[in-house]
């Protein structure tokens, strides 16, 4: 499976040629290095490792530095594996004015070269978007779960608007199940947005704009593979 890291920007909105209004999130992915490249032979399986981002070597232990000094780069901020890479379908993005390539005209890859999105993408493509949902710490079943509670302070009911109800039996069994729908921490969580499409690419900033809303914050780190 082809993909690439890259980080969200924010969003925003675009006219079709259609004249239909959009709105995209827009995901800024500087060219992926490769810093490892797995093979059915030495492995069991084909993948490509790639890096992404930049940050103090202090933070990384010695032996990710070894590894990322093999492949003739500097401390990396995410490391990614994509299994299955296929590295025959990238595709050299063509130059203004020059024909793009066709299809199955790869190019041929090593340790240490870069790989940018518009070698693994292209507008119209369908992509799924792998990221960290915002973490909005410890919440009620109303914001966490989109419980209603009692609706009204009638009939003798005081407080209870934002309530959980009821959440076990009676001395039988005497506990409250796993994954009762209650109050706890929310957010934080590995997503995946599936089917969302690729509505635009602007190759000299890195910069791709992808149909709809992605999980996470402005700045977090997502993955985007087909």
């Amino acid at each position: 499976m082809n993909g690439i890291i890259g980080k969200k920007v924010g969003m925003t909105s675009i006219h079709l040629e259609n004249g239909k209004n959009v709105s995209c999130t827009v995901i800024e992915a500087k060219p992926n290095v490769i810093t490892q490249m797995k093979t059915e032979e030495s492995d069991g399986y084909n993948a490509f490792q790639l890096a992404y981002g930049e940050r103090k070597a202090k933070n990384l232990s010695q032996g990710l530095m070894g590894h990322l000094e093999k492949a003739g780069t500097g401390p990396k901020q995410k490391i990614i594996e994509f299994r299955d890479f296929d590295p025959t379908s990238l595709v050299s993005p063509a130059a203004e004015g020059e024909e793009a390539p066709a299809e199955g005209e790869g190019l041929a890859k090593k340790l240490g070269d870069l790989i940018s999105v518009s070698e693994v993408f292209k507008e119209g493509d369908v992509v799924n978007v792998i990221g960290t949902s915002k973490g909005k710490g410890f919440q009620g079943v109303v914001k966490r779960h989109g419980f209603k509670g009692v609706n009204d302070a009638t009939h003798g009911q005081h407080n209870r608007q934002r309530a959980p109800g009821s959440i076990g039996a009676a001395s039988y069994p005497a506990k409250v199940f796993k994954g009762m729908r209650m109050g706890g921490r929310t957010g934080g969580n590995r997503i995946k947005m599936q089917n969302l499409q690729v509505v635009k690419i602007l190759q000299d900033k890195h910069l791709v704009l992808i149909k709809g809303a992605v999980p996470g914050h402005k700045g977090a780190i997502v993955i985007i593979e087909k």
